[in-house]
């Protein structure tokens, strides 16, 4: 049985000591949590559809967790998505030295990446995290071989991080009903992506199995990715500034594959935040300010703002900026019902150059039509 390339007992005992626990856990204020997320997801699963157009098989499910469950979470997501990972690179993993500081370094970076983001995340959709986070309590609990589904079978369950809510809740005043829909009109905007679009889900994951299968099977690519890192510095150049630590990794091609996945989470994030916004200033109190709290949270600067571009987030937050300004484009020139041509086939999903130019992508998809 090959070894891993992460030390997941590693990365979850790192990401835990730095989550903490927060003291609103043990609040009062907690007991409102579970049956508002259960009411909001089912009203804003209906709006999102009568909105976009954008109808799942199956009705979401709402799972309220505290940080250390979402950190586990997300480890038995990244389990079954490094399950698929080049046999080549697993297998240097298996015994030696540079292996097992290799998995104990991966690991270490896992834990602080996702300790780091378990204080901010605030809902989630990920179509591979397991619909029950009871069962994934520890690392272990799912096999890293478990097959990854393709055809929508799983992800009914939508995640939203209790602590991080209230914190928010608390600290801005925000009524918390009215918060928490905005969140979950973000959340299950994503989930009617994947779920409803047929073609979706397999794109993605292959675009990512494509990636992993190219990793370079040598731990020792560490120095040489670091090496090069170096040498950027010395040109004066930001070595994170284009895909945070995987942009060491990455070959020609790699890096061409890097920039589909980009382009394609910009698409994602941009239409979720224009839907989300959208049919909060209709349904949301208070949606303004909340806007203009979460985008000066995203955009922060000093340590956090380092730290987003070391660990590659950087990419991911102006994904919501890029994606939404492309999203607003075409609406203003097309019409919102312009992107369910985005959403028909791959081909018609926008090149990463034409967020800065919707005009482009809309003449290149001049005379496509989709069928109602």
């Amino acid at each position: 049985m090959t070894a891993s390339p992460v030390d997941w007992t590693t990365a979850a005992r790192i990401a835990r000591r730095l989550a903490r626990r927060d003291p609103l856990e043990r609040s009062y204020l907690r007991h409102s949590l579970e049956p508002d997320f259960e009411r909001v997801t089912v009203e804003a699963e209906a709006l999102v559809a009568d909105f976009t157009g954008l109808v799942p098989p199956t009705h979401a499910r709402a799972a309220v967790v505290d940080r250390a469950a979402w950190i586990d979470a997300n480890i038995v997501s990244m389990r079954r998505l490094l399950s698929a990972i080049n046999p080549a690179l697993t297998a240097r993993f298996d015994g030696g030295p540079i292996g097992a500081v290799g998995r104990h370094a991966a690991g270490s970076e896992l834990g602080v990446i996702l300790g780091y983001m378990s204080q901010r995340v605030l809902g989630q959709y990920d179509l591979l995290m397991p619909d029950d986070a009871e069962g994934s309590s520890t690392p272990g609990a799912r096999s890293a071989n478990d097959s990854v589904s393709r055809d929508g079978s799983e992800g009914d369950t939508v995640f939203y991080v209790g602590t991080n809510v209230l914190t928010l809740e608390k600290r801005f005043g925000f009524r918390p009903v009215e918060f928490r829909r905005w969140i979950a009109i973000h959340e299950l905007t994503h989930r009617a992506q994947f779920t409803a679009v047929p073609w979706l889900r397999g794109y993605f994951l292959g675009l990512v199995d494509e990636m992993l299968g190219r990793v370079e099977p040598d731990p020792r690519a560490l120095v040489r990715a670091f090496a090069r890192a170096a040498e950027a510095v010395s040109r004066g150049k930001h070595p994170f500034d284009e895909a945070g630590i995987v942009g060491l990794f990455a070959d020609d091609h790699q890096r061409a594959l890097l920039g589909r996945i980009q382009a394609f989470m910009s698409l994602l994030e941009g239409h979720g935040n224009y839907v989300m916004n959208v049919l909060g200033r209709e349904h949301v109190h208070g949606v303004e300010r909340m806007e203009r709290v979460l985008t000066a949270r995203r955009a922060q600067g000093g340590v956090s703002g380092q730290l987003n571009k070391v660990l590659g987030l950087e990419m991911k937050l102006r994904q919501y900026e890029i994606g939404e300004r492309f999203i607003e484009a075409v609406v203003e020139r097309a019409g919102f019902e312009a992107l369910d041509v985005a959403f028909s086939e791959p081909d018609a999903l926008p090149h990463l150059d034409e967020f800065t130019d919707a005009d482009r992508w809309l003449a290149r998809m001049a005379g496509t039509r989709v069928s109602a």
